[in-house]
């Protein structure tokens, strides 16, 4: 059976959460919510991405 990939797990989980505040702050029509929840989401999944290219290069996935 896999183990579970705690770090990939977390920034999935963020990253989720970024997408829901998108759409809470489309919600409240705040622009600058949809602004901070959208780079909020590309910073999140940017370093998702990085710890999972470390973890394959380190041989862990």
């Amino acid at each position: 059976m896999n183990q579970i990939k705690w770090p990939l797990l977390f920034f999935a989980i963020a990253s989720a959460a970024c997408m829901m505040g998108i759409g809470i702050a489309i919600s409240f029509r705040s622009f600058l919510g949809i602004a901070a929840a959208i780079v909020a989401l590309i910073v999140v999944m940017g370093f998702g991405f990085k710890t999972k290219k470390k973890m394959r290069e380190q041989g862990l996935l």
